[in-house]
Parts: structure tokens; C-alpha cells; sequence
């Protein structure tokens, strides 16, 4: 049995509203009936491991758009997930926020060794955070190609403009021109 977290492209309306942030993060491990104490402790393990700095007992309407984020990735990583699925998990969020997120989640997925499936129409995005790049194909969906990422880990602002990354984001890119004009 596998554990599954997923983050869903429309955090807003995937957060509770009637629940803290801090109640939101809790909600799949009292799923799992966990006590409270081992509760709190995970969401410190989270708030720590994520550089959280906002209040965690605020409402999500209370929280801007990024935290919202934020917050709907702890929850997802809460029941220490082997994989976690993100939809688009930067798609609304402003370009300080992305480079915010995107290197906590690849230090926490490099620390604990969770699979990150990411959904993107960002290849930048996609090349940063992969070890391997699938590209799809229009309807019928099927794989056009794998390119594997060489870039070196952890991954930094220096990366992307590495010459190898360039060479990868440009190989990903005349894929997609090829299946786009298909």
C-alpha cells in the first residue's frame, strides 16, 4: 500500500474555510486518528522543514495566495506521503513565491526521498525540479518523449543557466513545438 499526497491546482477551493490552517494541515492525520500531540508535532516537523513563518491558527481567507499554497502542501505532505502529486502547484502564484516553494519542496523531497509528480505547462519549471521530463502529446494523451535531467542536486538560481539545463530546457521545448504542430 502505497501513501498518496496530492496538491490540488485550485489550493483556494481545496482548503477548508471553517478550519485554522493549522486544523487544514491536522485534517489527514486525524484521518489517520492520530493523537493531538503527535498532530502538533508533525506540523512542526513541517513548519520547520518548510521555513513556515506565517501564523498557522489563521483562516485560509486570511492568508495570501501563496501561504494558502503553502499550506495545502503541508497537508499533503502531513501523513509523510512516498508520493505526492502536485497539479499546477505554482500556476497562480506570483514568480518570488514559485522560486520560495519550489526550493523547499525540492529540499524536503531530497531529504526524505518522496516522489514528486508534478503537472506543469512551465517547462523552465518542469526542468528545474525534474530528474526526468515527460512530454504529452495533444488527445489521445500519450507520452512523446522522456528527457532526463542531468542537472546536478540541490538546484540553485545558478542552475538555470547552466549550459546542460539550457540544453535540456531546449530539447523539452522543440518537443512540444513538434507535437504542437502535429
Amino acid at each position: 500500500e502505497t501513501t498518496i499526497g496530492y496538491v490540488f491546482q485550485n489550493y483556494r477551493d481545496a482548503l477548508f474555510p471553517w478550519m485554522t490552517a493549522r486544523a487544514n494541515v491536522e485534517y489527514p492525520l486525524r484521518i489517520l486518528r492520530q493523537k493531538r500531540p503527535e498532530r502538533a508535532r508533525r506540523v512542526e516537523e513541517l513548519i520547520e522543514a518548510l521555513d513556515i513563518s506565517f501564523d498557522l491558527d489563521l483562516y485560509p481567507y486570511n492568508l495570501s495566495g501563496g501561504q494558502q499554497q503553502l499550506v495545502s502542501i503541508m497537508r499533503a505532505l502531513a501523513p509523510k506521503p512516498e508520493v505526492l502529486f502536485l497539479d499546477e502547484p505554482f500556476s497562480a502564484l506570483d514568480y518570488e513565491m514559485t522560486l520560495f516553494i519550489r526550493d523547499r519542496l525540492q529540499r524536503i523531497c531530497t531529504q526524505t526521498g518522496i516522489t514528486m509528480i508534478i503537472v506543469s505547462h512551465d517547462l523552465e519549471e518542469a526542468v528545474y525540479l525534474a530528474d526526468e521530463v515527460l512530454l504529452l502529446t495533444k488527445p489521445p494523451t500519450a507520452v512523446a518523449a522522456q528527457v532526463p535531467v542531468p542537472a546536478e542536486r540541490p538546484r540553485d538560481d545558478d542552475t538555470l543557466t547552466d549550459p546542460d539545463f539550457i540544453a535540456t530546457k531546449g530539447e523539452c521545448l522543440r518537443i512540444f513545438q513538434q507535437e504542437v504542430r502535429k
